[in-house]
């Protein structure tokens, strides 16, 4: 079998994260900035060797001051740990048509855990151009503190600000290299 490398598109990528706030709405945000490299044995994901990195300073939720408190120290420490990082250790296919559970460990803050991720297949074809692009839903969640994201704050009925649960939310093209 032929080893393949695959590199993320971004201009049809997206890295989504959504936190309840006040435990009745929730709050959007991406990372604007981010890589992959994956390899495969010829077009089989499944068994894919994946390293992932963003750029924490990229986080954007649509509020600067939110932006701003988010890469301060309270959240990512963007000045001391300007990426966070996620390395595929395994997969499991849960069917037949392309879905499967891909395990890894997730570093943030120098914090390593190891997570889940729900992994839907969109397919292999080539673009207008002859490129060969790959497509994946991907959705998982952690729990913020456990990597050190710990801030939190009470409403004056004593409700909380900040769910512990973030819910991770991506669209991944993939684009075949040379």
């Amino acid at each position: 079998m032929a080893t393949r490398t695959w590199a993320i598109d971004p201009s049809h990528s997206e890295v989504h994260f959504k936190i309840k706030h006040l435990m009745i709405t929730n709050v959007t945000g991406s990372f604007n900035i981010f890589q992959a490299s994956v390899v495969t044995e010829e077009e089989d994901f499944s068994t894919a060797k994946i390293s992932f990195t963003a750029d924490v300073n990229s986080v954007d939720t649509g509020n600067e001051q939110r932006d701003g408190h988010l890469k301060g120290a309270d959240f990512f420490d963007g000045a001391n740990y300007p990426q966070l990082k996620f390395v595929a250790t395994k997969s499991e296919s849960v069917d037949h048509d392309g879905s499967y559970e891909m395990y890894g460990d997730l570093t943030i803050r120098e914090i390593t855990k190891n997570i889940k991720f729900s992994v839907e297949f969109g397919g292999v074809v080539k673009d207008a151009y002859g490129n060969t692009k790959a497509g994946f839903t991907i959705n998982g969640k952690i729990n913020r503190k456990d990597f050190g994201l710990t801030w939190s704050a009470v409403t004056e009925a004593g409700g909380i600000v900040l769910s512990d649960e973030l819910k991770i939310i991506s669209e991944i093209q993939l684009i075949e290299q040379a």
